[in-house]
């Protein structure tokens, strides 16, 4: 079980890293890992999560401080970003401020 939820939560910070126009992409969870099928790849350590692209981004309590200067902050179900946009997560899609939404199966991240 705990490895389950480290996945998700590596998943998780995926999805929030990920720039809006680069989440029609698909990606699994394995361990720390995330790898994404447009070759980009994420490790988790910590409170850090490191992109193969030269991202990184910080969990600091209910904010996420990003390596582009962004950050985005948790409150409940809702994530606001920085930038202005925002998302909800309901069970296991998350629904986007701009349309979009990514589905969470296993530990597959589907996003459109």
């Amino acid at each position: 079980m705990k490895k389950k939820i480290k996945a998700l939560a590596v998943v998780s910070v995926l999805a929030v890293l990920a720039p809006s126009s680069a989440l029609a992409r698909n990606c699994q969870a394995n361990g720390n890992m995330v790898y994404c099928d447009d070759g980009v790849s994420y490790q988790r350590i910590g409170n850090m999560t490191y992109g193969s692209d030269g991202s990184s981004s910080q969990q600091i309590g209910n904010m996420r401080y990003n390596s582009d200067g962004s950050s985005s902050q948790q409150i409940g179900n809702m994530r606001y970003n920085s930038d202005g946009s925002s998302s909800q997560q309901i069970g296991n899609i998350r629904y986007n401020s701009d349309g979009t939404s990514c589905q969470r199966i296993g530990n597959q991240l589907y996003c459109n």
